[in-house]
C-alpha cells in the first residue's frame, strides 16, 4: 500500500470515528445553532459562498444549506446576491485573463456547445443557462467572459435566470428543516418546474446560423 493510501485511509478512519463520537447536529438543530451565532455569521457564510462559487465549485450545497441555516428570505437574498457577485468577478476575471489562462477550467465536455448558445444568442442564452444547471455554473461564468456579451445585459440575465433554481433550492433546504409551511415545498417544485419549461423551450429554439 502506498504512502498516499496509507494517509487515505487514516482521513477516512478518522472521519468516520469523528461521526460516531461526536454527536452531530440534526437538520432543525442546525437552524437554532445558526441563530444563535448572529448576523455575523449570515455574513461569513455569504462571503465563503461569493468567494468558494467563483472558482469551479458547485453551488448547490451553499445554496440548499442557506435555507437549512438561515430560512426561505434571507436565503433566497443572500444565495442570489453571493451567486450573483461569483458570477460578475469570474466574468471579469476570465475577460482579463483571456483564453489560454481559463483554459484549464474549461474542460467540460458541454463547452462547445454552451460557446455556440453564447455566440449566437448572447445574453439570452446566458439566462436560459442559469434556470436550471445544464452546464456547471462557473462555466457559463467563464465562456461568458471569453465572449462579446456585454457586462450589463450579463448581469440582468444572471439574476433573472438564476432566481428561479435558487429560490426552489433554498426553499426544499428550509423544507428540510421541517418548520415550513408546506406550501414552501410546492412552491419549491413549481420554481423547478419554471426551469426545466424554460430550459426544454430553449432546446427547442433553433440556434441561428
Amino acid at each position: 500500500m502506498t504512502g498516499r493510501a496509507v494517509v487515505g485511509l487514516v482521513v477516512v478512519v478518522g472521519i468516520l470515528a469523528g461521526a460516531y463520537f461526536v454527536p452531530l447536529p440534526s437538520i432543525g438543530q442546525a437552524r437554532g445553532w445558526s441563530d444563535t451565532l448572529g448576523p455575523w455569521f449570515v455574513a461569513v457564510f455569504f462571503v465563503a459562498y461569493a468567494v468558494v462559487t467563483i472558482g469551479p465549485i458547485p453551488r448547490s450545497t451553499f445554496t440548499v444549506m442557506s435555507g437549512v441555516l438561515f430560512g426561505p428570505v434571507v436565503g433566497f437574498i443572500g444565495s442570489l446576491a453571493a451567486a450573483t457577485v461569483a458570477a460578475i468577478v469570474a466574468f471579469h476575471l476570465a475577460r482579463r485573463l483571456g483564453r489560454e489562462r481559463v483554459q484549464p477550467w474549461l474542460a467540460k465536455p458541454v463547452v462547445e456547445t454552451v460557446e455556440l448558445r453564447l455566440e449566437r444568442r448572447g445574453w439570452f442564452a446566458v439566462g436560459s443557462l442559469r434556470l436550471i444547471p445544464a452546464a456547471p455554473f462557473s462555466l457559463v461564468n467563464y465562456l461568458s467572459g471569453l465572449s462579446s456579451i456585454r457586462p450589463g445585459p450579463y448581469l440582468a440575465a444572471t439574476v433573472l435566470g438564476s432566481a428561479p433554481g435558487t429560490a426552489a433550492v433554498v426553499f426544499l433546504g428550509d423544507a428540510l428543516t421541517g418548520k415550513t409551511n408546506p406550501m414552501m415545498l410546492v412552491l419549491s417544485g413549481c420554481l423547478f418546474a419554471v426551469g426545466v419549461i424554460g430550459l426544454i423551450v430553449d432546446a427547442r429554439m433553433p440556434i441561428n446560423p
